[in-house]
């Protein structure tokens, strides 16, 4: 129990340094089976399910970073976590890691951020993409998932038929399950919501804490022109694509200055889910990071 909700922890492997796995909006820890399987050969992984994300409880409570951070906090103690750990933070995942570094410092050794939501986001609603803005800025978003939060389990399954991608179709018969329940929970989008209704606010708030502490950071960012192709494919102008494409490269560029003890990592043939399309590269990033902790010395990109 965290703040009076029953939360749902995944913990594999016993030994190495703990690695705590921050997922994005709307995403499930199980998501990350086939990564934390070979993660968890060298350290003990500890996944989470914020509240109203599988089976964890959501209340009335606001639904931030700020949240995310006390409850992370809260479970680091309850699991009787000593030494610092290492943050995986995944989109707006890697926008709660920002925030949790910044207000615990001493407790984190590394990060990785894995094309995460950027602290300067607001930027990407300045840009004129007529069509790719149509059906996503927030307000479409949070109405959407409002619709969704008032629905039983039928009727969502009804609208939304929940699919597996082919790699999720490899997994074990229960992930896929687990996978396909998750989707169609009506607390997801209730918590869905509320995240979304505050994380410019919160890009806000982590922009002006503190500096960055200056502890080993890689960030990895998706292939600009894989992404580019697959919109197309979908029908979506290239144009617009290109424009909002350069700009989320930008911001994940930027990621790679909060600190001079940093690698940056464009993550090839891969789309915004790098854990599914390169998981190569995070288990990389993270051997990278062991061997830094072993060695005391942080392996730079050339």
């Amino acid at each position: 129990m965290i703040n009076q909700n029953k939360i749902e922890i995944f913990q594999k492997g016993k030994n190495g340094t703990p690695i705590i796995i921050f997922t994005g909006i709307g995403c499930s820890f199980d998501e990350w089976y086939e990564v934390t399987d070979l993660l968890s050969q060298s350290n003990r992984v500890i996944m989470f399910h914020r509240p109203g994300l599988g089976e964890s409880e959501i209340g009335n409570e606001v639904r931030n970073t700020q949240s995310v951070v006390n409850e992370v906090n809260e479970m680091i103690h309850l699991l009787k976590l000593s030494e610092p750990v290492i943050l995986i933070g995944h989109s707006y995942g890697g926008l709660c890691a920002q925030h949790f570094v910044k207000v615990h410092p001493n407790k984190v050794v590394g990060i990785v951020l894995v094309d995460s939501t950027s602290v300067d986001l607001k930027v990407l609603d300045d840009l004129n993409l007529p069509v790719l803005n149509e059906e996503s800025t927030d307000e479409y978003w949070m109405e959407k998932c409002h619709s969704y939060s008032l629905m039983n389990q039928g009727e969502l399954t009804k609208i939304i038929k929940p699919t597996l991608t082919e790699k999720q179709k490899l997994f074990m018969k229960d992930i896929q399950q687990r996978l396909i329940d998750f989707q169609v929970n009506p607390s997801l989008y209730k918590a869905m919501h509320s995240e979304i209704s505050n994380w410019k606010r919160d890009a806000d708030i982590i922009k002006n804490l503190v500096e960055y502490p200056n502890i080993p950071l890689i960030v990895i960012g998706r292939d600009k022109e894989h992404c580019i192709n697959l919109g197309v494919m979908d029908g979506l102008p290239e144009w617009e694509l290109r424009v909002f494409e350069e700009k989320w490269q930008e911001l994940i560029m930027y990621q790679a200055n909060l600190t001079q003890n940093s690698n940056l990592i464009f993550a090839q043939n891969a789309s915004h889910s790098i854990h599914f399309d390169r998981p190569d590269i995070i288990i990389e990033s993270i051997n990278k990071l062991n061997y830094f902790l072993l060695m005391g010395e942080f392996l730079q990109n050339d």
